[in-house]
């Protein structure tokens, strides 16, 4: 069933829209999860909290890609249960690696903590990088890939994936360094 179809499913409220939803993008939820959480039992309780989301924001919202909405939702439930988790000091996934690397690049400038500049400058560096390189940042810092897992993913080795990664992060402080951020 194509995205347009499940989202006109929500709409009507119709039961099947779950069903549906979990059918095309339960993979690709899971992935997410996992990558933040690193717990295959958490990863699937955080998607299974996706549906019950969509299925109560969906009649509000028409999102116009289906994927990237139901991925922002699973990567926001899965966010919120790793704080949950490492506050009670059970570690696991990515997701506190990746805040660490992308720290050195970022520093603490508080207009960075604007969800919508934020946006807009990470939107303008991603479109200044080759595909292969965003495709590499993406996969780590969006889902939270392993270095091994998009080693697989993108057929590199394991070295050449943190080159690029090492390389992408300096161009991002110099880019947020050139946007006038303090870093």
């Amino acid at each position: 069933m194509d995205d347009k179809s499940i989202v006109e499913l929500f709409w009507q409220r119709s039961e099947r829209a779950i069903p549906e939803s979990q059918n095309k993008y339960n993979s690709y939820c899971t992935s997410i999860a996992f990558g933040i959480l690193g717990s295959r039992e958490d990863a699937e309780e955080c998607v299974n909290d996706t549906w019950m989301r969509a299925w109560n924001s969906i009649p509000d919202n028409r999102p116009s890609k289906l994927s990237v909405f139901l991925g922002k939702i699973t990567r926001n439930i899965s966010i919120d249960r790793y704080r949950k988790n490492t506050s009670l000091k059970n570690n696991g996934g990515q997701f506190s690696v990746c805040l660490d690397e992308l720290a050195e690049c970022t520093g603490n400038d508080e207009n960075l903590t604007d969800d919508i500049v934020w946006k807009d400058i990470i939107d303008r560096f991603l479109g200044s990088l080759k595909n292969s390189s965003r495709e590499v940042f993406m996969y780590r810092y969006w889902y939270m890939f392993s270095v091994d897992e998009i080693a697989w993913q993108c057929d590199m080795t394991k070295g050449a994936v943190k080159m690029s990664l090492q390389r992408t992060r300096k161009a991002l402080k110099d880019f947020l360094e050139r946007e006038g951020f303090t870093i």
